[in-house]
This record gives structure tokens, sequence and C-alpha cells, in this order.
């Protein structure tokens, strides 16, 4: 059988950025309540990739924080967009949406499995 985890994981890492700013576009949300929801949809980021991608885009501007009560537990930090993160966001998904295109008008549609 053929590894494709190794691809999977440099495309995950190409869009990271997207994807958590597309999470935090919906709502405030802490790091960990991130790499769950990524999870559900079957993208697996560990944490010690979650957050140094936070920091990198906290430090470009691109998110804001907040520290939160984390009822009876730890205080939470939650990011959100900025401004300039809503429109990274935008351009980004036109971006995707046009790549997304051009690898698919390539590749075409995923083959179906012979029984």
């Amino acid at each position: 059988m053929e590894e494709t985890s190794a691809p999977r994981a440099q495309w995950l890492r190409g869009v990271l950025d997207m994807c958590l700013l597309a999470l935090m576009a919906e709502a405030p949300v802490y790091g960990y309540e991130m790499t769950v929801r990524l999870a559900e949809v079957g993208l697996d980021v560990a944490d010690g990739s979650i957050y140094p991608a936070l920091a990198r885009l906290r430090k470009r501007g691109l998110v804001e924080t907040e520290r939160r009560s984390g009822g009876g537990g730890p205080a939470r930090t939650y990011y959100s967009p900025s401004g300039a993160g809503m429109r990274m966001l935008r351009a980004w998904g036109r971006d995707w949406g046009e790549f997304a295109a051009s690898i698919g008008a390539i590749v075409g549609p995923p083959a179906r499995e012979e029984s």
C-alpha cells in the first residue's frame, strides 16, 4: 500500500493558516478547540503545529487575542481575525478556489476503485 499521509501533511502545512483564519471567522476560538474542529473534518493537526501557526498569524497582525476565564480551569486565549486577517482570508479563499480548480482540471474526479 502506498503512503498517502506525507503528501496530505505537506498540503495541510500549506493551507493551515487559511484554515485557522476560517475557523476564527465563524466565532472567536481557542487553540485546542481549533485542533478538535480540524480533526472533526478529517484534518489531524498536532497542537505543536497549531500554536506556531497562531503565533505567526498574530505576528503578521492577522489575528487578535482575548484572554477569557476557563470556567474553573486556567484562562484561555481566544483568537479572532483582525480586519487585515479577514481581508487576507477572502484573498486566500479566492486563490484557493482558483488553485483547486486548476488541480482538478489536471487530476480530474477521483477514480472509483474496482471491486
